[in-house]
């Protein structure tokens, strides 16, 4: 049974959100504070972490650090009531895959979830993909470039898994954004064109080209 771990100091708002997972035929495991939220998270590895940011004690972004150091390839999804776009921004960079605000409606929580875990599933049924002389191994998330390992973040694992599933297409900023970072806005800063100069500087630079005024185009020769 998909597992998924709730991490948020209200009681009241766990239990509604273990019932609606619940119901929808999750295992959930919760707790109310960070601490035990981490340990949860490294021995029980859920298939999707649900997390609050502000929390007493060990807060939602320490949390999400930790988690991100220790395991890079664990799904978390924040639930929080903070309006601090520089804080959305910085959890999302770090690796959280998608982002929701609170107040919120049970059944975008639910569909998200759904969305989240079946971007897991798809990467478990296909291990690898391969554009050119790079392969992507999406189990171990591992670059191979001409059969060399390198290591990529979350967020330019992310990038580079959307560029080489489109790889011959141009991929819009906002594109990018939407299904990399979570945004459903344009936060009017250069995380794309930054993450994209990090991996231009793990593959051969002429591999990712820059559309003018559009975005970027993984080619695959």
């Amino acid at each position: 049974m998909t597992k998924i771990l709730v991490i948020d100091d209200e009681p009241d708002l766990v239990k509604f959100v273990k019932r609606a997972l619940e119901t929808d035929g999750y295992q959930v495991l919760t707790t109310t504070n960070g601490f035990d939220g981490i340990r949860l998270a490294l021995t029980e590895r859920p298939d999707l972490v649900v997390l609050d940011l502000i929390m007493p004690g060990v807060n939602g972004e320490a949390v999400l650090s930790a988690l991100m150091a220790q395991d890079p390839g664990l799904r978390v999804l924040i639930l929080s009531a903070t309006g601090d776009v520089q804080l959305r921004i910085s959890c999302l960079e770090q690796g959280a895959v998608d982002f929701l605000a609170k107040p919120f409606a049970v059944r975008e929580l639910i569909a998200r979830v759904r969305s989240r875990l079946r971007e897991t599933a798809t990467m478990r049924r296909r291990d690898t993909l391969q554009v050119g002389n790079i392969v992507l191994d999406l189990q171990a998330r591992q670059l191979l470039v001409d059969g060399k390992p390198t290591v990529l973040s979350q967020r330019e694992f992310l990038l580079l898994l959307h560029l080489m599933r489109n790889a011959n297409a141009v991929c819009t900023r906002q594109e990018l954004l939407s299904e990399v970072w979570g945004y459903d806005f344009d936060p009017a800063t250069n995380v794309v064109d930054v993450c994209i100069g990090r991996l231009r500087a793990k593959l051969r630079p002429d591999l990712i080209v820059t559309v003018r005024n559009v975005g970027y185009q993984l080619q695959s020769a």
